[in-house]
């Protein structure tokens, strides 16, 4: 799993099938509790010019010694440092959750930078930023009412939340994603002209359809929306749905590149 461009592997970064001949890479950010691993499987089953590049915060699997990030702020200039060497050729993001926040986020710090932008930005499960809607405080519950929130996103599975020795392991982790969620604040700039995809699902109760469609607001290098049947983790429930207009958005992203036939 090493990186197929930077001479040196990164903590940051999981790259499941490494394909150096790659005409895009495509970054997965992962939700609240998540790891790289989440994308591991997309690396067989996305279209093969693309090499899926599985980012890994600190505090879950290879880096669960490491201190979990509990804010935003702190994280993406954290991470721009370590994914910048990965940008060598062009590329596009993709985050779920708090993955879409970091990939705006990121996206807009690479452009206050001047550096190389994405060639496609795809936000999942997450409501415009701009939307307005107020977060929840879950992550200063007590543990009983917070592992039951975990409960109810289905995020966490039965037998990890009965483990009490693996909680108390993870909970500061799961305690820190949700703080990132949920104390981040917007702050405007002009839109992005990098092309951006919205995706959302029409049993998802938190993030409605028309916090979906707000994205189009953050976009002026164009913008579509896409509306899934699951829940908030659709893009475990529909994974073959959200490949199938994932591989297209990348598709008519190679076609920009000059990568890729248009027509296909």
């Amino acid at each position: 799993m090493s990186p197929a461009g930077p001479s040196r592997p990164s903590p940051w970064v999981v790259i499941p099938r490494p394909n150096p001949g790659a005409r895009l890479r495509l970054f997965c950010f992962p939700y609240a509790g998540g790891g790289a691993s989440i994308y591991t499987p997309w690396a067989r089953l996305l279209p093969p010019e693309v090499e899926v590049v599985g980012v890994q915060l600190p505090g879950r699997e290879n880096r669960i010694g490491e201190t979990p990030i509990a804010d935003l702020r702190e994280l993406i200039p954290r991470m721009a440092e370590a994914l910048v060497p990965f940008m060598d050729r062009p590329f596009a993001l993709f985050g779920h959750s708090n993955g879409a926040l970091m990939a705006f986020e990121l996206t807009r710090l690479l452009r206050r930078e001047g550096r190389t932008e994405p060639a496609l930005v795809v936000v999942s499960g997450r409501p415009a930023p701009q939307a307005g809607l107020e977060p929840p405080d879950f992550h200063t519950l007590p543990d009983a009412e917070f592992h039951d929130v975990l409960r109810r996103f289905k995020a966490t599975p039965d037998e990890v939340l009965q483990n009490e020795e693996i909680m108390q392991l993870i909970t500061p982790m799961l305690r820190a994603d949700f703080a990132m969620g949920e104390t981040y604040q917007y702050t405007p700039e002009p839109p992005l002209q990098t092309p951006l995809s919205a995706y959302g699902g029409r049993g998802d109760e938190d993030v409605p359809e028309w916090t979906v469609e707000a994205w189009g607001e953050q976009a002026a290098g164009g913008f579509r929306s896409v509306m899934f049947p699951g829940g908030h983790f659709f893009i475990h429930e529909d994974r073959d749905l959200v490949l199938a207009e994932l591989t297209a958005d990348l598709r008519r992203t190679l076609a920009r590149l000059g990568a890729y036939p248009a027509h296909a």
